[in-house]
């Protein structure tokens, strides 16, 4: 049988998603949690790799079993096992021509700033800090170039591996709520350090190191040296993965509700 999982995770303590000769990741404590209560070898898919010290609100997953297990073992038994920083939220049989990665319509991220001189100690890598000024105002005009389809390669690491570098962005939207940003943006996909990029280009412009037009400047070149620094991981959360109907894989809901963001 094949089930699908929905997966939350805080990453500061793993080398990302995908398991790898470097250790812990978060497929690398998933699966041999779910091993051992399916008492058999599991091996899962997600729907999208995430970088190291990035973050999951949910993550989503398949995987096959000849384990008949009931739902609540496999989430209590699970998460039981798992890592403190690491949860299985839902569970679910699932049809068999789901698949975790391409059967995904719309991806969602979500990139968090704490906006203040003090550094932040309870949200310390859960967040990104930056103690200059932001423009809200600036940032969000900057930002409207970025939504459409584009070549995005001024905005995507130089070891990205995608075959092309055009994706469609459906939304690009910024939630301020006192000192707390919030960029959210939904694509087709992403490409490798997409997010964290948009994200250093509309700081940049957000402090005024930047004029308002830089984040289109950026864009027409297709040269990622002409884009600014990378942001960091801390602040970037994968928010939601949209699928077909019919399969009806549970939305998350979060705290980012209260800034009126919607999934």
């Amino acid at each position: 049988m094949k089930i699908a999982l929905g997966i939350e995770y805080a990453g500061c303590h793993y080398y990302g998603w995908q398991k790898q000769d470097i250790s812990p990741t978060v497929q690398e404590v998933l699966e041999t949690a779910l091993s051992k209560i399916a008492d058999e070898n599991i091996r899962v898919v997600c729907a999208g790799r995430t970088d190291t010290g990035v973050h999951a609100l949910q993550q989503v997953v398949h995987f096959e079993t000849s384990s008949q297990r009931e739902s609540q073992a496999w989430i209590l038994g699970t998460n039981t096992i798992l890592p403190n920083d690491v949860a299985v939220t839902w569970v679910m049989h699932i049809d068999d021509d789901f698949h975790a990665r391409f059967s995904a319509q719309e991806r969602t991220y979500q990139y968090i700033i704490l906006n203040r001189q003090a550094r932040p100690a309870i949200f310390n890598g859960l967040v990104t800090w930056q103690h200059r000024e932001l423009d809200f105002d600036r940032m969000q005009q900057a930002s409207q170039c970025l939504i459409g389809e584009h070549d995005f390669s001024s905005y995507r690491a130089v070891a990205c591996q995608a075959n092309s570098p055009v994706r469609t962005v459906h939304k690009l939207e910024i939630n301020k709520l006192n000192d707390w940003f919030v960029i959210t943006v939904c694509a087709n996909a992403f490409l490798h350090h997409m997010i964290r990029n948009i994200a250093g280009v509309l700081m940049a412009i957000g402090i005024g190191k930047e004029d308002v037009d830089w984040a289109a400047e950026v864009l027409a070149a297709k040269d990622r040296t002409a884009g600014g620094i990378t942001a960091k991981p801390d602040g970037l959360y994968l928010a939601n993965i949209k699928y077909p109907e019919k399969y009806t894989i549970p939305s998350p809901k979060t705290l980012l509700d209260k800034f009126g963001l919607s999934l």
